[in-house]
């Protein structure tokens, strides 16, 4: 068991409003949220915006306990009532846009929410509901009221044309005094978030005010943040995993967050990443894996020259620094703590980032835990880690495996939630009377406190001896090939399958070199996937060598964090 740190921050008082106050007091001059293209928020302005629409939300009924929900894209004015609603004790309930209609319209009814905050951009997700249920829908974009009395297509175009309208109601909403509670306090929920994981099991997760800012602080030490970081957003404020450490997080140390209006494209990243030039971005794999399957490697191996000294390991890792450099500058050059998380890191993209002696650090935690279990700064990573305990958690390993001390992560700390929304049961099964949370995940340690990540317990395969199966071992193994974008390994009637979604970009370009036809282009794509089988358990054991690969056509569905949605395939 590791707890390596110590047992509590310096902080005291571990609510969303006192570390508002706190931060608006001392950096008050200091670019709170912004978007790259606009005039930014300071923290005074934040403060004030803050306590307006916290008075307009008592205004309009909403008190302690009661749930406002969030749905929209990132943006200064998400942040802003995010903090609105909790420090007047209400309860976020952050929505992510990716959800379907439906499971939108359940996190609304499931969770009783009073109010509705709703972007322009995902306003259709909720134009089917009576908009009369809740006390007020107001429009994200402006903190304008949305009327809904009006017609669906009065109030579509409304909201497309900015209407004067809405701008007239938005200075009455940010004109209102307001009245804030003295006191929240820190076992108060926070955030409602719902989960959206590999099982299909959509699950109210209740946040406190001591799990999230507890986090953030215990956070905060990895890689030292100050007032003087900035962070550029990429990854969906409604998941906790950037709430909590890309908003929260520099919130507490007066740090500045930037935002970009459209999808992360590398058009629109691009110019955003040389506006900022952020010390400081929070992503998961996918993000980097794209990047370095289908930029870095294919401008690597262009050349015939450089191909034929890229095995040698001397050559490859002068190679990948020179390409780290051009990474570098292209993330700003000023980077200085790149983390990822959400799912396992490819190992050759990890190990292209370390010869790069690019920043990056790797991550471990759960929605459960407010995120954050298991991490380390830029300088500290070791290769396959997630890094020590953070500072305060206890992590143990339970029921080990003798021969190789892998065995189910559980932990215990401040920041471990409350339970399940309206769910007491499912919260005993998961958090035990000691108060250790079951994680489900597969870890082991090593001699110095390192945590290493070996899948989801859920997942395990038993072998035809007795022998623990880890799809996720082999998938890596099937990842590291040049024509694989995705995978996903799964037993069928006793066999080992892997489903391969490949990289039909660089297939296609080939395939037109060749001249293949079309039916020639499939009987090619057959040989690839017998290719891939022979590879593959050339690399593995004996009892998890594949008997299958089949084509996966479309790319896997994924849950926020970009794991692959399992339960949809392997049945």
């Amino acid at each position: 068991m590791f707890s390596p740190y110590g047992s509590r921050t310096t902080q005291q008082i571990f609510t969303l409003q006192h570390i508002l106050e706190e931060s608006c007091r001392k950096y008050s001059s200091n670019i709170a949220l912004s978007y790259t293209d606009e005039e930014p928020m300071r923290y005074s302005e934040l403060k004030r915006q803050v306590d307006h629409l916290s008075g307009f939300l008592k205004n309009q009924g909403v008190t302690h306990g009661d749930r406002v929900a969030i749905l929209g894209e990132n943006s200064p004015q998400w942040g802003t009532a995010y903090f609105a609603i909790t420090v007047m004790g209400a309860v976020v309930v952050p929505i992510l846009p990716d959800f379907n209609t439906s499971e939108i319209h359940h996190i609304l009814r499931h969770s009783g929410s009073k109010v509705v905050f709703i972007s322009e951009r995902y306003y259709y997700k909720i134009e089917d509901l009576d908009l009369s249920e809740f006390n007020s829908v107001i429009l994200l974009n402006n903190f304008s009221i949305i009327n809904p009395e009006l017609s669906k297509a009065t109030l579509r175009q409304l909201i497309a044309e900015g209407s004067k309208e809405f701008h007239i109601i938005k200075n009455l909403v940010l004109g209102l005094a307001g009245v804030i509670p003295k006191e929240v306090k820190e076992d108060d929920i926070a955030s409602l978030i719902y989960t959206s994981g590999t099982t299909g099991n959509s699950k109210g997760v209740m946040l406190t005010h001591k799990n999230i800012v507890w986090n953030a602080i215990a956070s905060s030490k990895l890689p030292e943040f100050t007032a003087d970081d900035r962070m550029l957003s990429v990854l969906p404020l409604a998941h906790v995993y950037e709430c909590t450490l890309g908003l929260v997080l520099p919130i507490t140390c007066g740090s500045s967050v930037y935002y970009i209006k459209k999808p992360p494209t590398a058009a629109v990243l691009l110019p955003a990443l040389e506006m900022v030039k952020p010390t400081a971005m929070l992503t998961v794999p996918l993000i980097i894996e794209k990047m370095y399957k289908t930029r870095i490697l294919p401008e690597i191996k262009k050349r015939f020259l450089v191909r034929m000294v890229y095995k040698f390991p001397v050559v490859r890792k002068r190679i990948h620094k020179i390409a780290g450099d051009k990474l570098k500058a292209t993330f700003g050059g000023a980077m200085r703590f790149f983390g990822i998380g959400g799912a396992a890191l490819a190992p050759e993209v990890e190990r292209f980032l370390r010869d790069a002696e690019f920043p990056y650090a790797i991550g471990y935690g759960l929605t459960e835990t407010s995120p954050l279990i298991a991490g380390t700064n830029a300088g500290q990573t070791r290769y396959r880690s997630t890094g020590p305990v953070v500072p305060g958690l206890e992590v143990r390993i339970e029921n080990q495996d003798p021969k190789t001390g892998i065995g189910e992560i559980v932990v215990r700390g401040p920041s471990v939630m409350k339970g399940y929304y309206r769910d007491p049961g499912l919260t005993d099964e998961v958090i035990s009377p000691g108060g250790w949370f079951h994680t489900g995940d597969l870890g082991s340690f090593d001699k110095s406190g390192y945590l290493y990540i070996n899948g989801r317990l859920k997942n395990v395969i038993l072998g035809p001896s007795g022998e623990n199966i880890y799809p996720e071992v082999i998938e890596s193994v099937i990842n590291r090939l040049d024509v694989i974008l995705e995978s996903l390994v799964y037993q069928d009637e006793g066999q080992l399958v892997a489903r391969v979604y490949l990289d039909y970009e660089k297939l296609d370009i080939e395939f037109a070199e060749l001249g293949l036809t079309d039916s020639q282009a499939r009987e090619r794509i057959k040989q690839i996937c017998e290719e891939i089988k022979r590879q593959v358990n050339e690399q593995v054991s004996s009892f998890s060598r594949i008997a299958r690969v089949i084509e996966q056509t479309e790319p896997f569905e994924k849950t926020p964090t970009q794991k692959i949605k399992r339960y949809l395939y392997a049945l």
